[in-house]
This record gives C-alpha cells, structure tokens and sequence, in this order.
C-alpha cells in the first residue's frame, strides 16, 4: 500500500507544471525537426526553420503539456520526465551533430547535457533560500575595496581621455555624443548632425534619457574627456550596491572585497569601456541596484532603478523584463504568504518593462530610425525583421539556438567571460536562476553582430551585473569558510591575471602616447583650434569628436556631396584612408586626390596643414 501510494502525488505544484511544459515544448520541437526532410535538417542557414509550423509547435506544446498534467495526478512522473528531457535533447543533439557538426558544437551539446544528467541525480533545489545574517565588514576590507574602485575610475579615465587626447575617438560613436552633449548644453536637445548626416534627435535612432543625468556635470567643464570622465565614475558606482548586495546574503569584508574586486578585474568589464562612451555604462549599477532593492525588498529602490534602467535604451527592457520573470517564477515556486510582495514586483516588473519596450521600439518604428533587428538576421527566417520571429526561432528549434551559441567566433568571448569567473553563474541547483543567463545568451550570444560578442565593446555592461549578481548568489548558497573564500579568491586571481594580459597591454598605450607625444598632439589641437567656433564643418572620423562643439558637424565619408560642399571647413587626414572610400574609382585607392579634385572645383582652397597628418580645405568666398 505504502509503495502504491507514493506513486501517486498528492498535488501537482509549479515545479511539476514548469517540467511538463519543458518536457512538453522538447518533444514538440523533436517532431517538428524531424518531420523535415534530411536535406533541410543543417542548422547553418534559416531553410529548415522557414519549413516549420509554428502553430502545430504551439499546438503539440500544449497538447503534450496537458496531457503530462493530466497522468501525473495519478502517477508520480518526476524521474520519468527528467530522464526523458535528458533523451529528448540527446537525441536532438546527435542528429543535429550529424547534419551540423562541429566541435564547438559538440562541446556545448555535452556541457549541456551534462547538466541536464546532474539535474537527474541530484534535482532541483526546492529549500527557501536562508535569511543570512549580515556580517560587519572589517575596516581594512573597506579601505582596500575603496582603494580598488578609486584606482580603477583613475585606470578607466586615464584609458579613455587618452583616446580623446589621442585622437583615436572615432565619430562613431564618440563624435555623435560630443555633439549632442553641445546639443544638451546649448538647447537642452539631444540633436546631433553627424550621425545621420543632417539634423536629427539622437533618440530617434536609440531612447537614451539617461544621458540627461550626466549633463549638470557636463555643464561644468563641458568638453569630450568630461564624458569619458563620467563614465568611468558611473562604472566605478557599480562597486557601492555589489558590496551591499554581499552583505545582505551574509558574506564576510574579506569575502566582499574579493567580490567587488572581481568585478574591477573582471576584463569584460574595463573592457567595454574601450570604444569610449555609451549609455550601456549605466547598466551594470542600475541593475545591481535593481537586484539589492528585489533582496531587501524596498520598492523605494526597486521602482526608481528599475524605471532608470529602461530610460537607458530602448533594449535595456530586456534585462527588467528577465529580472521579472525570473522574480514571478521564483515566488511561485516556493511560494509563502511573505512572497506576495515580490510575486506582485516581479509581475509589475515584467509588464511595465514590455510596454516601454513595444511603446520604445514602435517610436523608432514609426517616427525614429528605425529597431536594429537586423543584428539577429541569423534567426530571421521568411525573409522576416521582426523580434518577434526570433523569438520564435529559439522555441521552434532550440538547437539552432545552442548551434548560434557555439559559433567558432564566440568560443574566445565564452572563455573571457565565463572562464575568469570559474564558472560561478552555473554552481546551482535552484535552477530558476538559469533564467538570469537569458541577457548573457540573447545578447551577447545568439547575434552574429561580431561587437555584441566581444569583450572590447559595450554590449557586456549589461550582462556582466547578471553574471556577477549569480556569482554572489551562488556563493552565499555555499557554506561559510574555505567553500565560498577558495572559489572566490581563485576567481578573483584568475580575472587579475586575464586583466593584465588583456586589458592593461590595450588601454596603458594611449595615455601613454599622449605623455610622450606631447607636443605633436599639441600642434593638432593649436591647428584645429585656428577653426571658428561656429563655422560648419566636414572631418574625417577621428577629428569629429575635437571639432565637436559646433551646431554643423559632418563626418567625410557619410556626409553627402550636398552637405560637404555647403561646409566651409574640410579637414582631412593624411596619409589617406578608407574615410575617402566613397569617393574612389572602381578597383582604385584614389578617393583622396577625387575629394581634394572636388573640393578645389568648388572654390575650396587648402588653409592649414600638418605635413603627413592632416590638411584643412578653406571655402573662399564667391
């Protein structure tokens, strides 16, 4: 009786729901891969996809769904099921190996797998997660971490104001914000002509408000290198809610400076600064911000991170849409009267984040630029450039999602950020938390936009706050002692030494020449600054950013014949290079002398030159 008995469940819970659906949506697309006939089974173009129905997916999804539902109320399928996930994915990934084989493929299908056998073994941690006392931080632990981050907003400033000093910061991106900060400064908005070659709002290519809180600062010294400035300070920012964060789940002072300095070391992080400023710099504060506020439960922390967040871009939806769901699941999952609160956060949280996104990217759909979709082309199948059918894409063939992610290109990005972490964001069993990685995998891996998968762009700030926040999470799961100070002290030295092979090499050069160049840099601004204030001007990419205070700003080669010829200053840089692309003959690298040709035609004179550095072009008055 009592063996009858224990098959049969005395209700079925969320969990059990969660794994019917997942069990559910594996089986549903197993059929619809292997209802393709095998030349359409390849994974390395979008064929295969354009033949599958989404709607017999959806339907066969639920089917099963209620139909596992339905038997476990009279048999306990839990084992079953785990197992039979395990066997569904093997054997999707064995015939997509066999279609679309590579090694870096193989290796993520077998990591993944692996997981998925240890979720078999050992299952899904249902424990609430303990309350952990608070621990009083030594005051040298303190100090150290102050001195870390104060060292590091130094590194990060010194890197970037070299490049503008430099001159190695390009138009794009730099040019663009130097301007539109003249903008801010001037009119209060955000205008810019050197980004679309004509007047323009800068949010009508990306909704960015979050600029306006570094513009009282700006009004101080307004100059490029004070944005590079700010940056660096709002980076540095990010160490102050991780501290509170890691006291909070209990760590000690030691274990906390470790944690913060692992996110000062961590080369994804000084990395993304290297292509100077973007508004992503805010992403990584705002959202551990967000994740102290969800921990301590204070929606006076919560609501106004959470709405800062979205005014960073008009994608940065995702990462609060994520923090959402992943806040509804876990309440539900273990559900108290006490997680009311955060079951009603997370769905607010969830709705309001995509609302702003479709209100955001509808803007920029109608009145903008238009949405970026095409940086997820390798998922667009039908000829489609909408978002919405890459997230089709990735339920309908999940391992085509898995085969983006294992491109040959994203196995360095992999290893510089997972790999100086040990793997941490994985060590868990409340599996729920996998729902973190999801900005990691959306972002910065299922793209084919190379710069979205490299640690010397951007794209990292936001992921990097998920990443580390599950770093520090899964470390106060851990016991007290050498459990969680071995891991993190090896974590931390293993990011010190990828910091100083990676990032020091890379940012030391440029302030460095800006020392030792001294007087050279200082003949190019005396020649540049000869320029009236106010008069119009067209300049290749890495004189736009100096030149920047002016309401007319163009940039040589995506400037129209039109604009540049309604300038009255052309500077060019020399010796010549593919800024004059736009102006060469077939098959010849004559763009320079062409532009020079027409600018001579047109009344242009040279004015100012630095012999193999630059040459200004002078519109005489006709």
């Amino acid at each position: 009786m009592l063996k009858k008995t224990s098959f049969i469940p005395n209700n079925v819970c969320i969990s059990d729901l969660i794994r019917h659906f997942i069990l559910a949506w594996l089986l549903a697309a197993a059929a619809e891969y292997f209802f393709l006939p095998g030349e359409l089974r390849g994974l390395a173009d979008l064929d295969g996809l354009a033949q599958m129905s989404f709607v017999r997916f959806v339907g066969m999804t639920g089917g099963i769904a209620v139909l596992l539902t339905g038997i476990s109320f009279f048999v306990n399928l839990q084992r079953a099921e785990r197992w039979c996930i395990v066997a569904v994915f093997g054997l999707l990934a064995a015939a997509s190996l066999s279609a679309s084989g590579t090694w870096p493929f193989l290796a993520v299908c077998v990591f993944v797998l692996a997981l998925l056998v240890f979720y078999c073994v050992r299952g899904w941690n249902k424990r609430p997660e303990p309350a952990a006392k608070p621990v009083k931080a030594h005051k040298a632990c303190l100090w150290i971490t102050l001195v870390l981050t104060a060292a590091f907003f130094l590194f990060a400033a010194a890197w970037t104001v070299g490049r503008v000093h430099s001159f190695r910061s390009p138009t794009f991106d730099f040019g663009i914000f130097s301007q539109m900060f003249y903008y801010l400064k001037e009119s209060g908005l955000p205008m810019t002509t050197v980004e679309r070659d004509g007047l323009l709002s800068h949010f009508a290519v990306h909704v960015s408000p979050i600029y306006y809180l570094m513009l009282p600062f700006y009004l101080l010294v307004p100059t490029p290198a004070t944005l590079q400035v700010l940056q660096a300070a709002a980076l540095a920012f990010a160490v102050l809610p991780l501290w509170k964060l890691g006291k909070h789940h209990g760590l000690t002072g030691s274990q906390r400076m470790l944690l913060c300095a692992l996110l000062l070391l961590y080369p994804a992080y000084s990395g993304g600064i290297s292509y100077d400023l973007h508004e992503n710099c805010f992403l990584t504060p705002l959202i551990l911000w967000l994740f102290y506020g969800i921990d301590k439960k204070n929606p006076a922390v919560i609501f106004p991170t959470a709405l800062l967040t979205l005014t960073v871009k008009e994608d940065a939806a995702v990462y609060v849409a994520v923090i959402g769901l992943w806040l509804t699941l876990k309440s539900l999952l273990r559900f108290r009267k006490a997680d009311t609160q955060n079951l009603i956060t997370g769905f607010l949280l969830l709705a309001v984040s995509l609302c702003w996104f479709f209100l955001a990217t509808g803007y920029l759909a109608s009145s903008g630029d238009g949405v970026m979709t095409s940086r997820y082309k390798n998922l667009m199948y039908n000829e489609s450039s909408s978002l919405i059918t890459v997230v089709k894409a990735v339920l309908l063939s999940p391992m085509k999602a898995v085969f983006e992610c294992a491109d040959t290109e994203k196995l360095p990005f992999i290893a510089m950020t997972l790999l100086p972490l040990l793997g941490l964001p994985l060590w868990t069993r409340r599996y729920e938390r996998y729902l973190l990685l999801i900005p990691y995998i959306l972002v910065n891996l299922l793209s084919d936009y190379r710069y979205q998968h490299d640690i010397f762009y951007q794209y990292t700030f936001g992921s990097n706050a998920f990443l580390l926040y599950l770093t520090m999470a899964n470390l106060a799961d851990l016991k007290t002692g050498l459990r969680r100070i071995f891991p993190l002290a090896a974590a931390a030295a293993v990011c010190a030494v990828c910091f100083c092979a990676v990032i020091v090499p890379k940012a030391v050069k440029y302030p460095a020449e800006v020392l030792a160049r001294h007087g050279f840099y200082q003949e190019i601004r005396h020649v540049l600054d000869t320029i009236p204030e106010e008069a119009p001007v067209t300049a290749t990419t890495f004189y736009t950013t100096y030149l920047s205070q002016r309401k007319i700003l163009y940039d040589v080669r995506y400037s129209s014949q039109e604009h540049l010829l309604e300038t009255e200053y052309v500077v060019l840089a020399l010796p010549p290079s593919s800024d004059y692309k736009n102006y060469e003959d077939e098959d010849t690298d004559n763009g320079f002398e062409n532009l020079v040709k027409l600018l001579e035609e047109n009344g242009y004179r040279e004015w100012k030159a630095i012999e193999d550095v630059l040459v200004i072009y002078h519109k005489e008055a006709s």
